[in-house]
């Protein structure tokens, strides 16, 4: 019944958009509807039953030594169809305005799958130089004019920045540059911490994430040639606890304890007629929310008292490249590689607790080819994503570095059927 109230009201929007343009308001509706079948070698760590592939679990020995995630497994899913309203409205403040809202039926959670999830929902003011958005959109080191073009939904999740939050974003153009300055929460994209991931951590620091970015685009010649460059930094602090942990004698203690990060970005892009060229570098500290390898360690116990501890946060750095071929049909290959740089300060104790997701991987590597067949509104696409992941194995030095690892790797195929409106 939500479902056929919300298609009604969408459609009364549709028909009532149309009647205003002559007040200079409207609403555009797009999207697309898509069904992934998709198929892996081995079990893997993914959101959605199964649809948002991160990397190959790592190997579950039983009593005989057989690894009991090497086990294959397929499913079909048609969650990330969507549909998104792009809004026109008359000028204000001396700016011209448009919003934007998306949805899908990827959901929060597998609880919920196939219930209406909000993507982006933001307004935007523009003058001659300054761009003022406001909602929730990509976070800024997802950078929409460079990243990459995969079938698999992961877009190269870990080793693309994936995240979109509630923000306040401020952009200054001039001769093909952007300043950007934006302010970031959390909401769907969480850092995971002691209590697993929730935005508290986030909202208890009582400062939002702080982005800086500058980019250049070229203008497209004759010749259909034209390139893209930029680069960040992004600053945040959490609060891993409000109080310590519970004692023998039932007592805690308020504890003030915070754990900061700096990321920076680079990239690149080169268009032609022929070919497009992508390549981007990430260096991370504590960069969970975006879906990375990453996290953070207690450093020590400063207070033997009340337990209050000092962190330190994992590093890491990234790489990835893709080219793929324009037209109708498309081949493409993406590629990149993470790798865990450890603690960015030494652990008084090698066995402290740590925090985070995909902490026990050393690196990552990944190799995807694709083809994709463009018709009319219709889109078949093929993926084939190779996956390897070392895991770290039971010895660690005091900078959260393995002695050993498990290499461990996953195949995935995929099969995209789209239809855009």
């Amino acid at each position: 019944m939500r479902r056929v109230i919300i298609i009604t009201l969408l459609f009364v929007l549709n028909l009532v958009s149309y009647g205003q343009e002559k007040k200079a308001f409207g609403i555009k509706f797009s999207g697309f509807v898509k069904n992934d079948f998709f198929y892996d070698s081995r079990q893997t760590v993914t959101a959605r039953e199964g649809h948002f592939l991160l990397w190959p679990s790592p190997e579950k020995l039983d009593e005989l030594g057989n690894d009991i995630n090497a086990k294959t497994n397929f499913n079909f899913l048609a969650i990330q169809s969507r549909l998104k309203g792009s809004i026109t409205g008359p000028d204000a403040f001396g700016a011209k305005t448009s919003g934007v809202i998306e949805a899908d039926f990827f959901a929060q959670l597998n609880p919920n799958i196939n219930l209406l999830r909000l993507r982006h929902a933001y307004v935007k003011l523009n003058w001659e130089h300054l761009e003022v958005l406001a909602g929730q959109t990509w976070n800024p080191l997802f950078v929409t004019v460079c990243f990459p073009g995969t079938v698999s939904f992961n877009t190269g999740t870990p080793l693309q920045s994936f995240a979109r939050n509630p923000q306040i974003r401020l952009t200054y153009n001039i001769s093909g540059f952007k300043i950007i300055g934006a302010a970031l929460a959390q909401r769907d994209y969480a850092t995971w911490g002691i209590a697993g991931p929730s935005t508290s951590y986030l909202r208890n620091s009582s400062v939002p994430d702080l982005q800086l970015q500058l980019q250049y685009g070229s203008e497209k010649t004759e010749s259909g040639f034209k390139y893209d460059v930029g680069g960040g930094i992004a600053y945040k602090t959490i609060v891993p606890r409000l109080e310590s942990e519970m004692g023998p004698d039932n007592t805690i203690y308020k504890v003030n304890e915070k754990v900061s990060g700096l990321t920076a970005m680079g990239y690149a892009k080169i268009t032609t007629k022929p070919v497009t060229i992508k390549f981007q570098a990430r260096y991370g500290e504590n960069i969970t929310d975006l879906l990375a390898i990453s996290g953070f360690a207690v450093k020590e116990v400063t207070n033997s008292t009340s337990g209050e501890r000092s962190y330190t946060p994992l590093r890491d750095i990234t790489f990835w490249g893709e080219i793929h071929s324009n037209g109708k049909i498309q081949f493409g290959l993406f590629g990149g590689i993470t790798k865990s740089l450890g603690t960015k300060e030494a652990m008084s104790d090698p066995y402290n607790y740590v925090y985070g997701l995909g902490t026990n991987i050393n690196s990552l590597f990944r190799i995807s080819p694709r083809v994709i067949f463009n018709s009319g509104k219709v889109r078949i696409a093929l993926e084939l994503e190779y996956t390897q992941a070392k895991y770290g194995n039971d010895y660690y030095d005091e900078y959260y570095k393995p002695e050993s690892t498990t290499t461990v790797s996953n195949i995935r195929g995929l099969v995209a059927v789209y239809y855009f409106f």
